[in-house]
């Protein structure tokens, strides 16, 4: 089992930036691919960026592009997502994700993930 817990999450003006951090614990981190999903009210869960275990494979979801960053301290067990130029359409429910595996969903097309945190609100204000 692995265990996820995120934090940095809160209120910021449009424009503004965040930086979310999810400690991991429960299975060698740096064996780990690392993910962030998000889910906005009245939404489902949409991927937002992901990392694989070395770092080499990084992906984005269209929207964040450009506009955050996904990393990963592999001595701390820690990923990151750092939001700059945030939206307000980026308010949202922010989950860290974790996987064994580096794989796919042959629905979205983009990475998933079986091990969820609790989640972390992120609120940008206009």
């Amino acid at each position: 089992q692995v265990q996820l817990v995120e934090s940095g999450g809160g209120l910021v003006q449009a424009g503004g930036s965040l930086r979310l951090s999810c400690a991991a614990s429960g299975r060698t981190f740096s064996t780990l691919a690392m993910g962030w999903f998000r889910q906005a009210p009245g939404k489902e869960r949409e991927f937002v960026a992901a990392i694989s275990w070395r770092g080499n494979s990084i992906v984005y979801a269209n929207s964040v592009k450009g506009r955050f960053t996904i990393s990963r301290d592999n001595a701390k067990n820690t990923n990151y997502l750092q939001m700059n130029s945030l939206k307000p359409e980026d308010t949202a429910v922010y989950y860290c994700a974790a996987d064994s595996l580096w794989k796919y969903s042959s629905l979205t097309l983009m990475p998933e993930m079986d091990y969820w945190g609790k989640g972390t609100l992120v609120t940008v204000s206009s």
